[in-house]
């Protein structure tokens, strides 16, 4: 969590540290979430704009009636005062100055008068020097803009309120030191500057040089103000989530005395941006949040690791190329996603055999950092390389599988629940991601090998098939009483944007092995389990029901519970990875299911009534509606796998589940967390 002051990095003093979040008349819910998000930061300033056009609309003041004191009851407010109601302006627009400069001074009046009790700052503009955000080319001298700002400042100064100039976008000192031969500084108590490192700034020169010269101007002209960093921000458009966190890192090092990140949220892509057009994808993409409100690595870190901590993280810091680049290509692997729970433990596996792996993660879920903490104390040194990065970024892993013998590509977005409410990024990630790893391995001088984690659910919701309720599952009716697996004959079929995207991918990787040669296996996986998952409600349901159980919390089953799924210890997966390797040129364009098979099937049901008895204590569990496509069964065979690699399960389910109950003993938080549901069912012997 951050606390908007105090210390940094080695005992230097750390800016005052706000948020930018800019709100749209009637955006009630996103001021709601806004302020629980910011709450969960620690984050306490925040700067906001204040729009002169919306203002003098039907529901401005309404608006605004709302807004200040929702705001204020948490904040520290800056306000930015902006916008020229297109009515009154030279121009039909709101980057125009106003007919008249004494106009924008009136309305700051009004609203001081108004809502002054809210806030201590004002601002004036925002990026005046900026030709989108205040068209200059009608103010050509600048007189128009200097007089608004003498005339509102001075009334905002005779009112009590602190004045700050509008951050320069770009920053320039000879702008600066004109607004100061005209006295447009004289009532003004911080100057702003603006700057977008690695966004739309290529030349940056650094935080502290810039604030140095600012410095000069001031001091040149007798001028006693703070220096602020009204606004800086990185976009994530080309998925870089931690580079934004090491922009960060540099920006709250600076001598700065007061930074406001620019933004909480992404900037939603069905609105246009200032200018009226959607045409650069930069600018939608600098929130710590996605528009849809899923957190960013950026953000994460700040609520988990803290930012006291995050600086010393061995992780974020850049990778050690030249270092990478001394370890033997044919004894080095690249993960794709190797920070979560397979991957963690596939190289663990590979580490211990002598070998240097790639971990390529961008830790977009939750508790993945403990993971990778845990691999670099077993294995720190030369043998261990951490890339965090995208799969949607093809230039970094261009240049990770340029350095590897092997890829296993086990990067995806893993739930269908998420992939029905995020279609687009779903697809981005399981297909074109997939699709990036083929090209980059196709483009090498070397063709590393791939092995593809694809799932079951490529089969679909195997309705075809019927099934009886008996006990506390379900069976075959359809092979006259036999035990049911499901074969690879199977016929595909892809049901739900997650279905379709894994499908998808796994169908490009096995093309790309017929027309360009590549080597490629595909495991079609089952339910995988074990440690170092840290499971949800949507993906690793077993941790997850083990978990909530730990916690005496509330576990949702959607249905009746007697779905059955065979599930397999992560050590027989790595087995089954390792002996596909080693095989690669024999089992070379193959597609394999991979799951516990009839020995170690279960259902719901069945692994609650196992937690309830190992815990010695009732689950408390509720129902809900199946999720449409839902396999009522799938237990895998595996004999393919078995004549063609040699491999079978090895780890019975009773052992595992026992091996996976200790391990979240000793590093699943015990910490109780409050349930959604409040109509807890416990379980009986279902009819």
């Amino acid at each position: 969590m951050i606390n908007s002051h105090g210390k940094f990095g080695q005992g230097d003093s750390m800016p005052t540290l706000g948020i930018l979040q800019w709100f749209h008349i009637g955006d009630y819910n996103k001021v709601e979430t806004t302020m629980q998000r910011l709450n969960e930061l620690g984050i306490s300033h925040l700067r906001t704009g204040i729009s002169w056009a919306d203002y003098h609309t039907p529901a401005g003041e309404r608006w605004y009636d709302w807004l200040m004191p929702k705001l204020a009851a948490q904040f520290d407010v800056l306000p930015c005062f902006l916008y020229t109601p297109p009515s009154i302006g030279i121009q039909h627009k709101t980057s125009s100055p106003p007919k008249g400069p004494k106009l924008y001074a009136d309305f700051l009046d009004h609203f001081i008068g108004r809502y002054g009790q809210f806030f201590d700052w004002v601002e004036l503009w925002n990026e005046p020097n900026n030709l989108s955000e205040y068209d200059y080319t009608l103010d050509a001298d600048w007189s128009i803009f200097s007089e608004m700002i003498i005339l509102s400042s001075h009334w905002a100064k005779h009112l009590g309120k602190k004045v700050a100039l509008g951050g320069m976008s770009p920053i320039d000192c000879n702008w600066l030191q004109a607004m100061a031969k005209r006295s447009v500084l004289d009532n003004v108590d911080a100057i702003g500057i603006h700057g977008f490192p690695g966004s739309f700034d290529s030349n940056f020169d650094g935080w502290d040089n810039y604030i140095n010269r600012i410095q000069a101007v001031l001091d040149d002209n007798g001028i006693s103000a703070e220096i602020w960093i009204s606004e800086v921000g990185y976009s994530t458009w080309q998925h870089d989530e931690k580079q934004q966190t090491l922009e960060f890192l540099k920006v709250i090092a600076s001598k700065a005395d007061r930074v406001y990140w620019y933004s909480l949220f992404d900037l939603d892509p069905s609105l246009p941006t200032v200018d009226g057009f959607h045409l650069d994808e930069r600018e939608y993409y600098f929130g710590l949040l996605t528009a849809s409100g899923r957190s960013k690595l950026l953000y994460r870190l700040l609520c988990n690791v803290g930012l006291e901590n995050m600086a010393n993280l061995p992780w974020l810091k850049s990778a050690d190329k030249k270092k990478a680049a001394q370890n033997d290509r044919e004894k080095t692997v690249l993960i794709t996603g190797g920070a979560g729970f397979v991957g963690i433990n596939l190289a663990d596996y590979f580490l211990n055999k002598g070998f240097a792996v790639i971990i390529y993660d961008n830790l977009s879920r939750n508790g993945v950092e403990k993971n990778l903490q845990w691999l670099l104390s077993a294995h720190g040194g030369g043998n261990l390389s951490v890339e965090i990065a995208d799969v949607r970024n093809y230039f970094k892993l261009k240049s990770a599988v340029d350095r590897v013998s092997s890829v296993f590509h086990l990067a995806a977005q893993v739930a269908v629940t998420t992939s029905l409410e995020e279609p687009v990024e779903d697809l981005e990630i399981n297909v074109k991601g997939t699709f990036n790893v083929l090209e980059a391995i196709r483009s090498s001088t070397h063709r590393p090998s791939l092995f593809f984690t694809s799932t079951n659910k490529v089969y679909g919701d195997l309705a075809e098939l019927e099934f009886d309720p008996l006990g506390f599952r379900y069976v075959s009716n359809t092979r006259q009483g036999e035990d049911l697996v499901i074969s690879e004959s199977q016929p595909l079929s892809f049901h739900s944007p997650y279905g379709n995207s894994k499908g998808a991918a796994e169908q490009y990787v096995l093309d790309y092995s017929r027309s360009f040669g590549i080597k490629a296996v595909v495991f079609r996986m089952s339910c995988i389990y074990g440690p170092h998952q840290f499971g949800t409600e949507d993906q690793g349901w077993v941790a997850h029901f083990l978990i909530q159980a730990m916690r005496s919390d509330l576990i949702k089953i959607y249905g009746d519970g007697r779905q059955v799924r065979d599930i397999l210890y992560v050590a027989d997966l790595v087995d089954a990875f390792y002996l596909a390797w080693q095989h690669i040129d024999s089992v070379n364009g193959q597609a394999f299911n991979i799951g516990g098979g009839l020995e170690n099937s279960i259902s719901l049901l069945e692994l609650l009534h196992w937690i309830e008895k190992k815990t010695t204590k009732e689950v408390d569990v509720a129902f809900g509606p199946a999720r449409t496509g839902d396999q009522l069964y799938y237990v895998s065979d595996t004999r393919k796998a078995w004549e063609m690699l040699g491999w079978s399960p090895k780890v019975p389910k009773e052992q595992g589940l026992g091996k996976l109950y200790s391990w979240l003993e000793k590093n699943a938080s015990k910490s109780s967390t409050s349930s959604q549901y409040n109509n807890g069912i416990p379980i009986k012997n279902p009819a």
